[in-house]
C-alpha cells in the first residue's frame, strides 16, 4: 500500500450500508453460482490426472469493514465441489472478497479444509472484463500457508486466479496454482477452471437490511 496516514485509528464518516451498491469490480460476482462443466488438471502418482467437477458457489455480501481510515466493501463466499464421476466432496473452500473503493485494491481470502491458507491481491484487468488476484510462497503482503504435510510433500509456490466476465451474465475462471511435489523433477502447474451461471440473487448485508427497515 501506499504511506500510511498520520490518523492511523479514526474510521471513515458517513460510509453507505449499502454494499450491494458499492462493490466496484465484485458487483458481477454477487449471487449464487453453477457449475457443471469444471475442469481439474492435478499431479498424481503415475502423471497428470484430469477430472471432470460440478461446482456450487455462494458469494453474499458482508457489512462495510474497517481498519482504521481503511474501508474495504465484500463478499463472504463458500465453494463446493463434487467430481463428476463420484459422490463425496471434491473440493470445499470458503473466504472472502475485498473491495477497496480508495485505491482499486481487490483481495480474496481462501481457506481449505486440508490446513492450507492463503491471502491473494489483485487489481481488476484495465478493460473491466475481469479481475486477477495472486499469492506467493513467503510473502509478508499476499501469501501461502500450508501445514507441514502439505509444505513437505505438496509444496504450494504460487497462486493465480483469473475471472472473466462474459456478456451473458456468465463468468469462468482459471486457478493455477505452482506445486512442487516430492520426488517430482520439475514443478507442477495445478489448474482448474469452470465457467459459473447465475441461480439465485444475493441477500442484502445487514446493516443495509436494518437501515431499509428490514
Amino acid at each position: 500500500m501506499g504511506e500510511l496516514p498520520d490518523d492511523i485509528f479514526t474510521e471513515p464518516e458517513d460510509v453507505d450500508p449499502n454494499t450491494l451498491a458499492n462493490l466496484g469490480p465484485l458487483t458481477r460476482l454477487a449471487g449464487i453460482w453453477e457449475g457443471a462443466k469444471g475442469v481439474d488438471i492435478a499431479p498424481k502418482a503415475d502423471g497428470p490426472e484430469r477430472r471432470a467437477f460440478i461446482e456450487r458457489v455462494e458469494m453474499q455480501p458482508i457489512d462495510p469493514q474497517a481498519n482504521g481510515p481503511q474501508l474495504f466493501y465484500g463478499l463472504r463466499y463458500s465453494i463446493h465441489i463434487v467430481a463428476s464421476d463420484e459422490p463425496g466432496t471434491f473440493h470445499d473452500q470458503v473466504g472472502y472478497w475485498l473491495w477497496e473503493p480508495a485505491t482499486g485494491l481487490v483481495i480474496q481470502t481462501l481457506a481449505i479444509p486440508r490446513g492450507q491458507v492463503a491471502l491473494a491481491g489483485g487489481r481488476a484487468k484495465p478493460d473491466g472484463a475481469g479481475l486477477v488476484v495472486e499469492a506467493r510462497r513467503g510473502s509478508t503482503e499476499f501469501g501461502i500457508a500450508s501445514q507441514a504435510f502439505l509444505e513437505q510433500a505438496f509444496r504450494t509456490d504460487s497462486y493465480t486466479l483469473d475471472i472473466t466476465f462474459h456478456d451473458d451474465g456468465t463468468w469462468s475462471y482459471v486457478s493455477d496454482t505452482l506445486l512442487v511435489v516430492r520426488g517430482q523433477g520439475e514443478p507442477f502447474l495445478h489448474r482448474d477452471r469452470n465457467t459459473l451461471t447465475k441461480v439465485g440473487e444475493p441477500t442484502p448485508n445487514l446493516k443495509a437490511r436494518l437501515e431499509a427497515g428490514g
